[in-house]
């Protein structure tokens, strides 16, 4: 198989759309790690701020729960929500509706 310039596969219009579900899912991979390493340096640095200036009250704690959230919604947007009502699940109902139909 050739690819194009942009990488993109040249062949059957099939191939490329594989390609570009397989690419917007590395993109969505990627996001996600991206946003999980930020978590962690940010997180860590106002820790070592926090500690460093006032150990009675531990503030940061509320930006890491309050981030962690939506890290946690990341991933399973990112990962979990593949089986449960995503891609494959809606192929499948694709699939399922139009053979109903072809009846």
């Amino acid at each position: 198989m050739y690819t194009s310039t942009d990488g993109a596969p040249r062949g059957s219009d099939e191939q490329a759309d594989a390609y570009q579900r397989a690419r917007h899912r590395v993109g969505q991979i990627r996001g996600f790690y991206s946003n999980l390493f930020s978590y962690l340096v940010i997180v860590a640095f106002l820790a070592v701020v926090n500690l460093l200036t006032d150990r009675t009250y531990l503030w940061f704690l509320w930006v890491a729960a309050g981030w962690g959230v939506a890290v946690a919604f990341h991933a399973y947007a990112t990962f979990a929500s593949r089986g449960l009502f995503g891609r494959e699940w809606e192929e499948r109902k694709i699939r399922e509706i139009m053979d109903r139909e072809r009846k």
